[in-house]
């Protein structure tokens, strides 16, 4: 039994018609080899990989290797225009992807800072519009700003993915507001954080503010044990889910018994 299959109450997640059982998507970077990233992938229960078209494309042993994971898992390919600087050479990424693996698929993203790594939800906007015309299925990783999410929408995107903070950093949700704010006004979108986040708890901590998934990847991929790290990650997604769909008990100023005090006999000794 996977991670994501230990407990039975949290729903599917859907995915421009899609559906999926595991909320987890998972990067296939950084891995200190193609085996660790397989168990690491079993580990975590996700049925869904992000990887980057200019690996791939290298070809050779490591991409023969990649291939005989996905096919021998069964997992959904989710390419990516990582590094890309521009509108053109998002869009040209993409459409070459779509040739290579075969998929509408697309995680959108244009590099707008070379040190944070922050997208340019400009030049994202643009190429998703283009994208979404061409027929693709755009899955845009943006930063949490409610202007640009609201473009992305009306541009066509069923799902968007805003940071939890700079890719690699490990700093978990730095703007818990900001994405608590896209939550609330984009309740039928499938939101998914992307990025940035450390620690299981963070994870579970996107999740318990209602957002649909959780993509990442160095957390487990850099991790001393990648396949206990993917397992954590996966428990604790589908922990923070299942509280949501519980429903959390508000935070209160003052203190409230757990055991009420009201008609509790007190004895008293003789005197």
């Amino acid at each position: 039994m996977t991670a994501t299959h230990a407990a039975t109450g949290a729903s599917r997640l859907t995915l421009y018609g899609q559906e999926v059982s595991s909320r987890l998507l998972l990067g296939t970077a950084l891995y200190p080899s193609p085996a660790v990233m397989e168990e690491a992938i079993r580990a975590s229960g996700a049925e869904i990989v992000t990887v980057s078209l200019r690996r791939e494309s290298a070809g050779g042993r490591a991409g023969d290797a990649f291939w005989r994971i996905i096919r021998s898992l069964g997992l959904k390919v989710l390419p990516n225009t990582a590094g890309c600087r521009s509108v053109k050479e998002a869009v040209t990424t993409a459409e070459l992807a779509r040739e290579l693996f075969d998929t509408p698929w697309i995680k959108l993203e244009v590099v707008g800072d070379d040190e944070t790594l922050q997208p340019d939800v400009i030049g994202l906007v643009e190429a998703a519009k283009i994208l979404l015309d061409d027929g693709f299925e755009v899955f845009p990783y943006c930063t949490e700003d409610l202007t640009v999410a609201t473009r992305l929408v009306e541009a066509g995107c069923r799902v968007v993915m805003p940071w939890g903070a700079p890719i690699g950093s490990g700093q978990g949700l730095m703007n818990r507001h900001g994405l608590r704010t896209l939550r609330a006004r984009f309740p039928d979108v499938t939101l998914i954080v992307d990025a940035g986040l450390g620690a299981p708890s963070h994870a579970a901590e996107a999740m318990e503010l209602g957002y649909d998934g959780v993509l990442l990847n160095t957390a487990v991929a850099k991790a001393d044990d990648p396949i206990a790290m993917a397992r954590g990650f996966a428990l604790a997604i589908e922990g923070g889910r299942l509280a949501h769909e519980a429903g959390l008990m508000p935070p209160r100023d003052f203190a409230t018994p757990s055991t009420p005090v009201v008609g509790t006999p007190f004895w008293h000794a003789a005197g």
